[in-house]
């Protein structure tokens, strides 16, 4: 049950803020990788923390949070030949995501994916964003 447009093969990728409230919010095919929409996320904003699960594990992009002078704060796939230390305490903040993406689901609409083009779908996730931010 696919939809070519958009819909139920989409992925949403969002960056909150200390507060979990949404500053970015970006709409991707669902076979694109997490870590390739990551810069994206972030090239606009100068973080000094950036929490992400294993999806978003990739050298080239602990190098560039780095670089910006922000700890990545990522766990290693299981699959690394070399495993890369991480602050345990501090990754439990990523649920700030998980709970912003389960306050924009109470909109029935958002939850259920009605929309047939990514676009519009994108748009009502962001009117449920901003329902967040105003409440």
């Amino acid at each position: 049950m696919g939809r070519s447009r958009g819909g139920f093969s989409t992925k949403l990728h969002v960056a909150v803020n200390g507060l979990g409230l949404p500053v970015e919010l970006q709409l991707t095919p669902g076979q694109q990788s997490d870590f390739t929409q990551a810069e994206a996320l972030l090239e606009r904003y100068q973080p000094a923390v950036v929490i992400a699960d294993k999806g978003y594990d990739s050298d080239a992009l602990i190098d560039s949070i780095r670089a910006r002078g922000a700890d990545a704060v990522i766990p290693p796939r299981k699959n690394r030949t070399e495993a890369r230390e991480y602050d345990r305490h501090l990754y439990k903040d990523r649920n700030l995501v998980e709970r912003f993406v389960n306050r924009i689901k109470r909109c029935r609409r958002v939850a259920t994916r009605y929309e047939k083009t990514a676009r519009n779908y994108l748009a009502f996730v962001q009117v449920a964003a901003i329902m967040v931010l105003l409440l």
